[in-house]
């Protein structure tokens, strides 16, 4: 066990605190809740940097990375979605959290064909991460009342949807090839 994979780990321990803290009766628990997610943000961030910079990377890490973050952003939609309950966060979190289903299962099987790196992340995809972590960080720091934090989180949020969606064609369109080959060939 590493640094990197300590923080990995940490991130995904964080999820019980962080939903408890969303659930809290107390005006505080929006702001506590937020920062609680953006240090899990942040040690996303780390984790990579560290793995690469120390050369620590493992198998271990390679697969709980991403997972953790999947893990937190779908808590995190999915807390928000019944908070606000409107079209306007209910679309845009739906469109994540089933992009991120597509895109696990290509790349899984991908990786099954010996072909992973024609789907691997790209720099779309870590625009749309931007955009979609910092949305949730300002929509989860505030109460469902419309105010211009809550509208530039909706806005965000639905950039990062329109994102997810380029990202997934993106990623489709590369497999496409290796997906409709006939198995006669």
């Amino acid at each position: 066990m590493n640094i990197p994979n300590l923080l990995t780990v940490l991130r995904v321990l964080l999820i019980p605190f962080f939903i408890l803290l969303f659930y809290l009766p107390f005006s505080w628990s929006y702001f506590a809740a937020a920062l609680v997610f953006a240090v899990a943000a942040a040690t996303d961030w780390l984790d990579g940097y560290l793995a690469r910079r120390l050369e620590q990377s493992t198998p271990f890490g390679a697969f709980l990375d991403p997972v953790a973050d999947k893990l937190m952003v779908a808590v995190a939609l999915v807390l928000l979605v019944e908070e606000h309950g409107n079209l306007w966060l209910t679309l845009p979190a739906t469109i994540i959290i089933g992009r991120e289903i597509v895109v696990s299962a290509l790349r899984e099987w991908m990786a099954e064909l010996g072909a992973r790196a024609k789907v691997a992340v790209s720099s779309l995809g870590k625009w749309k991460t931007a955009a979609q972590m910092v949305a949730l960080i300002i929509l989860l720091a505030n109460p469902p009342l419309m105010s211009v934090w809550v509208g530039t989180g909706y806005a965000l949020l639905l950039i990062a949807a329109a994102l997810t969606l380029w990202s997934m064609v993106s990623y489709l369109s590369a497999a496409w090839p290796h997906l409709s080959i006939s198995k006669d060939k």
